[in-house]
């Protein structure tokens, strides 16, 4: 055979093209088995202290300084302009604002909370590791809320949830790894759980909960005109025409993802519908999470999806920044402190009581936190309510292999600045995927020419707060 030299070398796709089906073959039955079920549960690099997520989003920005950071000396100086200048922040500022809500100590770690979550504080504090020197990069809802989604405030990129399903794949193959609960959309919407250049099948799945029928929440979950089997018929034949289609266009992400999409649908119709009815929980559980409002039906089919084996489960307070209390803050923190508080506490002793805190690490907090200092509206009227501050705010963890009971960090005598033990968004992502099993320097996907993470070239694991 001659062979007539070419003006360039082959790349290797062109090769085994050109050699027929012989060498390409030899990779077949992998790239078959990696497509056939991209969910596969996969060992993380050590042994894990969590195996699940469940995220409590309180989108807006919840104050720190009117939850779980008091400032005896910001009570002092109500009224007064702060010796420490003017508040770095998006919105002018005026005097000290000092905190409307009563602050007492709980638990016999004497953890600090205020009335405002006291039920989750009175029964749960020596289970709360709350982090009171967290830091973010800039004031603004949609940067801040995409930084502590996705390690970065300004670009696509993948959410911690998309990495964790990557890397970990699901427990069960029924359900999604990854799902977001949400009435309504927050800022950002969809970015928030986007699997950006991951493969699409890590993304999250969203649910809106202002929906109380479980065939409303997923919609078309339940086909009507065709049983399993003609619909599993249905479904390998698109499966055979859309991998023909796709055989000449393997570089094209998204044509996988539509593939793994349908059969992922397809499964999800076993189980799925099962996970989401609450009605199949006893009238006490119910009660126990205050199920008949939002954010008590949402957090217990959080605890439905986790135990059946989803990774990542989060759960959005409200609709777009309920939190973001620039006015009338001390009516505000109050109505949603009696929305959340109640549905919180319950979430955490259902989990105990059924073993399953332990292996599910708890998150709760915002974007960022709120200014010590009262906002002055614009257009004039009169101020009472704080604007957002990324300088210092409070989020905390529990289970999973986290140290209840504690503070770790402090801000500065008034609440505006992390100053002790600062922790970084990127250190506290380093943090959940140390304690879900990975070393966040090693988690990556090879993307535009380089490997990406998670949290870039930033980010250390908090090892004070690990049990």
């Amino acid at each position: 055979m001659n062979f007539v030299p070419t003006a360039r070398p082959l790349s290797r796709r062109e090769l085994l093209r050109s050699t027929g089906t012989g060498l390409g073959l030899l990779a077949l039955p992998s790239l078959l088995r990696a497509a056939a079920n991209p969910l596969e549960p996969k060992q993380p690099h050590f042994a894990p202290r969590a195996r699940r997520i469940i995220h409590i989003y309180l989108n807006g920005g919840p104050s720190q300084v009117d939850t779980w950071d008091p400032k005896p000396e910001l009570t002092r100086w109500d009224g007064k302009k702060l010796p420490i200048g003017n508040l770095t922040t998006e919105r002018e500022t005026g005097v000290a604002l000092g905190s409307p809500f009563r602050f007492a100590q709980y638990g016999q770690s004497g953890l600090w909370c205020s009335e405002i979550f006291e039920q989750t504080a009175r029964q749960h504090a020596d289970r709360l590791c709350v982090i009171r020197s967290m830091y973010a990069n800039t004031p603004n809802h949609e940067q801040s809320m995409r930084l502590m989604n996705t390690g970065d405030e300004r670009l696509s990129r993948p959410s911690y949830g998309a990495w964790l399903t990557y890397g970990l794949g699901c427990e069960n193959q029924n359900l999604p790894g990854f799902v977001a609960l949400c009435p309504g959309l927050p800022v950002a919407d969809s970015s928030n759980w986007r699997s950006s250049f991951l493969p699409g099948i890590y993304q999250g799945t969203y649910l809106d909960t202002r929906k109380t029928q479980v065939t409303e929440l997923i919609a078309d979950i339940q086909n009507p005109r065709f049983g399993t089997a003609e619909q599993r018929r249905q479904l390998d034949l698109l499966t055979r025409l859309n991998r023909r289609h796709q055989q000449p266009r393997q570089e094209d992400a998204n044509l996988e993802a539509r593939i793994q999409a349908f059969e992922l649908a397809f499964r999800m119709q076993m189980e799925a519908t099962d996970a989401l009815d609450i009605t199949r929980e006893t009238e006490e559980t119910r009660k126990l999470y205050r199920a008949d409002t939002v954010h008590g039906r949402q957090l217990l089919i959080a605890r439905r999806l986790v135990e059946r084996g989803v990774r990542v489960v989060q759960c959005y307070h409200g609709d777009v920044q309920p939190w973001d209390s620039h006015n009338n803050i001390a009516q505000e923190h109050r109505r949603l402190g009696g929305e959340a508080d109640g549905p919180i506490a319950g979430l955490l002793t259902d989990l105990a009581r059924r073993g399953l805190l332990d292996e599910t690490l708890v998150v709760c907090g915002g974007e960022f936190g709120r200014t010590p200092a009262i906002e002055i509206p614009i257009g004039g009227g009169t101020p009472t309510g704080r604007d957002h501050n990324h300088h210092g705010f409070s989020i905390w963890l529990a289970g999973g292999g986290v140290r209840g009971g504690m503070a770790y960090g402090q801000t500065d005598d008034f609440g505006y600045q992390a100053v002790e033990n600062r922790v970084h968004v990127h250190d506290l992502h380093a943090t959940l995927l140390h304690l879900m099993g990975f070393d966040h320097e090693r988690l990556t996907y090879h993307h535009a020419g380089r490997d990406f993470r998670l949290t870039d070239v930033h980010g250390r694991v908090v090892r004070d707060i690990l049990a």
